[in-house]
């Protein structure tokens, strides 16, 4: 029933408010006509107002009302300080904005990025390792199969490897991504088709065998017009009819980070899409990514004890292949074989650099706040003289600053609404196809921006908050007086946000500096091999149906005609560019007199190369000659190794006209080629080696051209000659190798940009919050500059005054932000390349920067300081 009560009460109060008043004022009348003095009358009731709140106490709980109340009070204080509450939000807006589209990001990428793939906090990536590779690589298609009939604490496995095709014919070929997957893969994710079927058991067996695909939403809508007859159509992907058998759901992009799937193809079509013959039954092979589902309640320790278990039984048996490589699983957000390992690093450091901007964002709105609560200094004092406590001007200096952060969390969300597909515009597009990175803006995001608003209500809260506790009743009736930084116990915490502030842009603008020395050092450091006046394109002859001895013959005509065109210095073709995501070819190798050690099973990259390859590209040869056109399937195998791999397994020996093992076939090696980077400017010399081109069968691959044209004009020509031999091929996108290289770096180009961005936010936030502590300070000291003018002190004195103090603050801040950044930077070490993280120089741009913005936050308050009339001040 005192439930009830209180319901309806709640629903009521004004119409019993009502009543209570009418009754009390009924008691005192009647008080006073029998007593005939309305003092009297007066004095024996009491204070009026405070029985009307013990009556609502009883009615209903009074901490409720009086929240309700501070509410109401604190819409009242953001409508009366329109300025005032606009800055704030502002502030708040864009620091939680930025810390939610960051939450977001590392939801849709690394901790949930498959959208509507079931139970994905189960989910581990499953790759090898080797003693000699730091990160992980692919598994063998043999092993992928012993792993999954072996493993006791796996729900289920599968497989998914990215691949892609042509699928339309014009002017320029239209490249798109799919999927080589298992036969199980629908059924393993939880997304069965939305139209026809997922892949049969036993579809992603045998060699070619079932040609069948399904296709993606967005592909069924665009290519078919979304044509409800699409089951059983055929669509030729490299060069093969496939069978539509369904279409999957509106939503699903497939299972690789970074990319859209627009089909799928069982595995038993590798060797349709994947260079290199039939692997199927290659245990040396690896190309497979794949993953697995742990059981509910194992975790990742207990599945790596069984990985390792299986991994040691596959060792000793399959030696020749398998010695000294293991299985390990990955959580997805370091999955090693897609863009969620690349991107890692730059989200860590993206996570630290939003809470400094949020922390910089809630100083200057703790500030603000600060700075309004000096103004209502008098407000509180006479609610603390009435008889109001400590606890309730704390609870509605926290309701309003809890107003202010729903507020900025609103606009947060807002904004992280809006950037939650932003971070993509910053990675160019590859082979005309746009990256796909998107944000997530899930519950977790909702909870987790809940909490960033409910901790920067109590950090914005709580500094004004504790002001009320130094309240002293009899004299904060009189006018106080500070100094241009303060001399009274208030000042310090104004300066302390600030120096807050400061510290935690400094540390960014130290960050943006290394991260940007690191760029520069990147795109300027040498690849091994020229890439200026290098043009590069992909020529599809799978998809046209071309048989090897007829892509032979294409191939040579084509460089014939490219390399007579005014300006071409030279062309070559090979399987794959340097520095791109298409991995180089990988197999155990055995080389003629090397005993590997009994841990180690020798397994090396290569590339396959075509005539003039070297010439074109810019790799001086150390000795021997490089490939010629009579390197072909009548002549012996020939071999370029780099001089890493020479070192390495012929020791100090010359290596040509020496043997090695590829895939059963003796090789002899025709030269030694100077070291380059292959997969990234930033790994460290490695073995790798080339092989001819003429005598692997290669149908397609990318034509390399030197030539000091333009792209355009260049790309114009290409066309005309390609159309000339066959009018239904096109070339791909041409690209300069320069352009190669910095799409290879664009991550640390994301890295840059983001932190840059945050880093000038926090500048300017910085700026804002030392322009209001020396505003505010120079508007409470008129009096003292006042009487220092009126002693003789110039205008220049007063402008040196203000400056020096404001520029004390922000060395203090510089100072403490320093060493901070000594500690802190060193976590940027995945992001950097051959530069200190206590680099000299980015600390002294920072402490240039971060003065320049002092002084021009620190000006306008010092010149209006020398405006002051010391005759209308002391007169006041």
């Amino acid at each position: 029933m005192r439930l009830i009560r209180r319901i309806l009460y709640f629903f009521g109060q004004r119409r019993e408010e009502a009543e209570l008043k009418e009754e009390m004022e009924f008691h005192r009348q009647m008080i006073e006509q029998e007593s005939g003095d309305r003092y009297a009358a007066n004095r024996r009731m009491g204070a009026s107002s405070l029985a009307r709140e013990d009556a609502r106490a009883v009615w209903f709980p009074l901490r409720l009302d009086s929240v309700l109340q501070d509410v109401r009070v604190g819409f009242r204080m953001l409508r009366r300080s329109p300025g005032f509450s606009l800055l704030a939000i502002l502030c708040l807006t864009l620091g939680i904005g930025a810390n939610a589209a960051v939450f977001s990001w590392i939801e849709g990428i690394l901790f949930r990025p498959y959208p509507l793939v079931a139970h994905q906090e189960r989910l581990v990536a499953v790759g090898g390792t080797a003693r000699d590779e730091p990160r992980g690589t692919s598994l063998s298609w043999p092993d992928f199969q012993d792993l999954q009939r072996r493993c006791t604490l796996c729900e289920t496995a599968f497989v998914s490897k990215i691949t892609g095709t042509t699928l339309s014919i014009g002017d320029r070929a239209e490249r798109t991504t799919g999927s080589i997957v298992s036969a199980n893969y629908f059924d393993a994710i939880g997304v069965p088709p939305m139209l026809g079927r997922g892949f049969l058991p036993g579809e992603d067996q045998g060699q070619s065998a079932h040609p069948v695909t399904v296709i993606s939403y967005q592909l069924w809508q665009g290519r078919f017009r979304g044509d409800p007859q699409i089951i059983g159509k055929t669509e030729r992907l490299d060069g093969v009819l496939h069978t539509i058998v369904g279409v999957a759901p509106e939503g699903f992009y497939g299972t690789f980070v970074g990319w859209r799937m627009n089909f799928w193809v069982p595995v038993s079509m590798e060797d349709t899409f994947e260079g290199g013959g039939y692997k199927l039954e290659d245990r040396g092979a690896r190309w497979i990514e794949s993953y697995a589902r742990l059981k509910p309640g194992v975790t990742q320790q207990q599945a790596q004890q069984e990985f390792a278990a299986i991994s040691q039984r596959l060792e000793a048996t399959y030696p020749a292949t398998n010695r000294g490589r293991g299985i390990k699983p990955w959580p997805l957000w370091q999955t090693p074989f897609n863009n969620a390992a690349t991107l890692l690093p730059t989200l860590e450091t993206m996570l630290v650099v939003v809470v400094c901007v949020l922390f910089i964002a809630c100083a200057n709105v703790g500030n603000l706040l600060l700075v309004r609560s000096f103004a209502r200094r008098h407000e509180m004092s006479v609610r603390l003289a009435i008889g109001a406590d400590a606890a309730r001007l704390w609870q509605q200096l926290l309701t309003e600053g809890l107003v202010l952060s729903l507020f900025g969390a609103a606009g947060g969300l807002l904004v992280a609404y809006w950037c939650r597909h932003a971070l993509v515009l910053l990675f160019p597009a590859r082979g005309g196809v746009q990256m796909y990175l998107p944000g997530e803006l899930d519950w977790r995001v909702l909870a987790l921006s809940a909490a960033v608003c409910l901790a920067t209500t109590l950090l914005m809260g709580l500094v004004p908050a504790l002001q009320t506790r130094k309240i002293d009743l009899a004299s904060s009736m009189k006018m106080e007086a500070a100094g241009v930084v303060g001399g009274h116990g208030r000042a310090w915490v104004r300066s302390g946000l600030v120096l807050v502030q400061v510290s935690l842009s400094f540390i960014l603008l130290v960050g943006t500096g290394l991260l940007m020395q690191s760029l520069l050092t990147i795109r300027s450091t040498s690849p091994g091999f020229n890439a200026r006046g290098v043009q590069y394109t992909g020529i599809d002859l799978v998809s046209v149906g071309y048989t090897p001895a007829r892509a032979q013959s294409f191939q040579d005509e084509l460089l014939e005609r490219v390399g007579s065109l005014p300006g071409v210095e030279s062309a070559a073709f090979s399987r794959m560019v340097p520095l791109s995501y298409v991995s180089s070819a990988t197999a155990p190798v055995v080389v003629d007199g090397y005993t590997p050690p009994p841990e180690e099973s020798p397994t090396v990259d290569y590339n396959e190369v075509g005539q003039d390859y070297f010439a074109t590209m810019g790799i001086p040869l150390v000795a021997g000659r490089e490939f010629t056109r009579g390197d072909d399937d009548k002549a012996a195998l020939a071999a370029v190794v780099n001089e890493t791999m020479a070192q390495r397994y012929w020791n100090g020996r010359n290596p040509l006209g020496q043997r090695l093992q590829l895939k059963g076939r003796w090789l002899q090696v025709v030269g030694i080629a100077k070291d380059s980077k292959y997969s990234s400017v930033r790994e460290k010399p490695t073995p790798f080696f080339f092989i001819a081109l003429r005598q692997n069968n290669l149908r397609g691959g990318v034509l390399n051209i030197r030539t000091p044209l333009a792209p355009q004009t260049m790309a114009t020509a290409l066309a005309r000659e390609v159309h000339a031999l066959d009018p239904n091929i096109a070339p791909y996108e041409l690209i300069t190798m320069q352009e190669q290289l910095a799409r290879s770096t664009s991550p640390q180009m994301v890295a840059v940009t983001l932190v840059g961005v945050l880093g000038g936010l926090a500048l300017l936030l910085s700026a804002i919050g030392l322009y209001g502590v020396m505003s505010y300070a120079v508007s409470q000291s008129t009096r003292e500059l006042g009487l220092r003018m009126a002693l003789g002190a110039g205008a220049s004195n007063l402008l040196r005054l203000v400056l020096s103090r404001g520029l004390a603050l922000t060395g203090a801040g510089v100072v403490l932000g320093a060493g901070i950044a000594l500690l802190l930077t060193r976590l940027l070490g995945n992001l950097l390349y051959k530069v200190s993280p206590r680099d000299p120089l980015a600390f002294g741009l920072a402490l240039v920067v971060m003065t320049t913005a002092a002084i021009a936050a620190c000006f306008v308050p010092a010149w209006r300081a020398t405006r002051t009339d010391p005759a209308r001040i002391l007169r006041d």
